[in-house]
């Protein structure tokens, strides 16, 4: 059912091209899935990913279990048929929101007490019923639960999360029943790359088909988030699919890529979307300011996306402006189909055996727009 192949390495970088199977089709690695947290990309259509070439949506099994619940969904059918997408889903079981809503919660050995966001239910979550949920949703890639801590942090207590991690993976793992569903594991371990040699060691010996890098992104400076994830990724097997959580900008997918990522997710190009930030291989552009008035150009020329294709920056800037809902959905069509054929860039690179000719480029062009500090100054191959 769930099967992971590399099809080629690139010779200059860790960078590989691979193929994810899964119950619900196919995915080309390296992938970038759209969030999808609630069933739903925010203002997407299932149509709409597929036209801008989403292989693999990521969701989240945490806010479908308190809205509108795991049992209506498994009703329906799955969370495939209730959201009318036919292409794999991979679901984040809770393991963040615990962390996002720490006022809201408990952390205890047998799992997480907390308070829903919504109207204040007290719930637990468990190993157990984290995997339940997502087996009753019928996701194609399910993950264990974990506790991501915030940095700073000291550092006994990011050796108590990273050991309760390990536990509740092993649970888990007890815990699955379907065949047709792959379960991955999260390294945790804080900012600290003893304590996530340890944990990822840990994890890798209980034998998980995939493996996540967690806990980064977490309000740590950007070359650290850099060179933790670059620590950790040397001690997960290379006969498994390696996902980054949470990252990032587009600088970042390609540097991640060429340290040997597989699968990456984040609400950045949706949430830029809607706020007017428009993604393009130049850089950014904020498309309420003024000098795009009477810009009747599209947002990029050569792009092939429904936006650019029928409308200007003039246009996008005043519903922007105006606040329609209209903005909101084509500017999130631009930013997920700039994201998706940048992946698409990079697998083609690596077919080709050129990724970092591809990557160099780039990051000069784009490296006045957030790319991390640590790794702007080195060319791509001496970085890996």
């Amino acid at each position: 059912m769930f099967q992971f192949s590399t099809i080629q390495s690139d010779s200059a970088t860790r960078a590989r091209l691979g193929i994810l199977q899964t119950t619900h089709g196919t995915v080309g690695t390296p992938a970038f899935m759209p969030v999808a947290t609630q069933g739903t990309v925010k203002s997407m259509t299932p149509r709409d990913l597929l036209d801008i070439g989403a292989e693999i949506i990521l969701s989240n099994a945490y806010h479908l279990y308190l809205r509108p619940g795991a049992d209506l969904i498994e009703q329906a059918g799955g969370l495939h048929k209730f959201m009318g997408w036919d292409g794999p889903i991979l679901t984040d079981s809770g393991g963040y929101q615990v962390f996002s809503l720490k006022s809201l919660c408990k952390v205890t050995e047998k799992g997480v007490e907390f308070r829903s966001h919504l109207d204040g239910s007290r719930h637990q979550l468990t190993p157990e019923s984290v995997v339940r949920t997502q087996e009753q949703l019928g996701v194609d890639i399910a993950m264990v639960l974990d506790e991501c801590v915030p940095a700073p942090v000291d550092i006994d207590e990011a050796e108590r999360a990273a050991l309760l991690t390990v536990r509740w993976a092993e649970r888990c793992l007890e815990a699955k029943h379907r065949e047709d569903q792959a379960l991955f594991a999260i390294v945790q371990g804080g900012m600290f790359p003893e304590l996530r040699t340890q944990n990822a060691r840990a994890l890798v010996d209980l034998g998980f088909p995939g493996y996540a890098v967690g806990g980064l992104s977490v309000g740590e400076d950007p070359a650290l988030t850099h060179d933790l994830a670059e620590h950790t990724i040397q001690f997960l097997p290379e006969s498994c699919p390696r996902y980054l959580m949470g990252v990032g900008t587009p600088e970042q997918l390609v540097r991640y890529v060429a340290l040997g990522f597989d699968m990456f997710d984040c609400v950045m190009p949706t949430r830029n979307a809607r706020n007017g930030t428009l993604f393009t291989w130049g850089g950014r552009l904020n498309i309420r300011r003024a000098e795009y008035a009477t810009d009747f150009r599209p947002i990029e020329e050569d792009c092939e996306c429904y936006t650019c294709q029928h409308f200007s920056r003039s246009y996008l800037r005043h519903l922007a402006r105006a606040g329609e809902i209209l903005s909101a959905r084509l500017n999130t069509l631009h930013n997920l189909y700039f994201y998706q054929s940048l992946m698409r860039k990079m697998r083609e690179a690596l077919a080709a055996g050129r990724f970092a000719e591809f990557a160099g480029p780039f990051l000069e062009a784009t490296k006045s727009e957030g790319s991390e500090k640590s790794a702007e100054s080195q060319p791509i191959e001496e970085r890996v």
